[in-house]
């Protein structure tokens, strides 16, 4: 039975993906209580609608902090792209003053910046994610002279979600997306979606050694620990037990044995 007094780091995603995230998270701060949740029942969210994608993020953070979730990270690029702008400057202005949600987009933006030699970017991401240009407009922030190329992916994810993810079809997939990248001459490819994680071997050796590949699961547990540290009065309230707690919509054997090869341990998912 969980206590009242438990404070927890949330994590969300659409599926399993931000299992990556959360894998590298606990790594690095072993120390909190952490909270998963995976909207399976209604994942992708790539060709979902700005409105809907934003109602589902909304509904994902209001349930995360019920559960005593102080911090949430939307691991889910596209919720991240489409949601999390008004979910901090409306949602949480309106109904949680003193509760924090976090995306994963902004600090691979940062990276990419970093990264680049010929101010070549390349981003491979969902519809969803390359229709909002939320990747163009943060890297254009930090540098307006880097030429981004985007391409969005609608079968990777899918290929991910039913664990097909070192196939001939995820190779054919990846040469289809990546080809027109490369002839682009990029330097730095963004892996733009938390699925995308477990095709990072794959995609090196289809785009070449001399191109960077920005990876979330690499840059999110050194951003979450700096903010902690930034933001001492939100640390001081989470509790170190080092538990987890993982959480889907759909609750279905397949979520369980994926969840765990990405989480890297055998997990014990509850249903929403």
């Amino acid at each position: 039975m969980r206590k009242k007094n438990q404070k927890f780091i949330g994590v969300f995603d659409s599926g399993f993906g931000g299992l990556n995230i959360l894998r590298e998270i606990v790594k690095e701060l072993p120390q909190y209580n952490y909270m998963y949740y995976g909207d399976s029942a209604r994942a992708p969210y790539g060709s979902r609608s700005k409105e809907l994608i934003y109602q589902f993020t909304k509904e994902a953070v209001e349930f995360m902090f019920s559960k005593n979730c102080e911090l949430v990270i939307l691991a889910c690029n596209t919720a991240s792209s489409d949601a999390l702008r008004k979910i901090q400057q409306e949602y949480l202005i309106q109904n949680h003053l003193n509760k924090r949600v976090l995306g994963v987009l902004i600090p691979s933006a940062e990276e990419a910046v970093v990264k680049t030699k010929n101010k070549k970017v390349g981003v491979i991401a969902t519809e969803g994610t390359v229709a909002s240009e939320a990747f163009v407009r943060e890297i254009h922030k930090l540098n307006s002279d880097i030429k981004i190329f985007q391409k969005g992916c609608p079968l990777l994810v899918p290929i991910v979600e039913y664990g097909e993810s070192n196939t001939k079809i995820s190779q054919m997939a990846l040469e289809k997306y990546l080809q027109p990248l490369i002839q682009k001459k990029i330097d730095t490819l963004i892996l733009g979606c938390t699925h995308y994680g477990v095709f990072e071997k794959q995609i090196k050796k289809i785009v070449g050694k001399k191109v960077a590949i920005i990876s979330g699961e690499k840059i999110i547990p050194k951003k979450v620990k700096q903010y902690l540290e930034k933001h001492s009065n939100l640390e001081k309230k989470l509790v170190r037990e080092g538990i987890i707690h993982f959480y889907s919509s759909d609750l279905t054997e397949r979520f369980a044995q994926m969840g765990s090869d990405f989480f890297g341990r055998k997990i014990e998912v509850e249903k929403k």
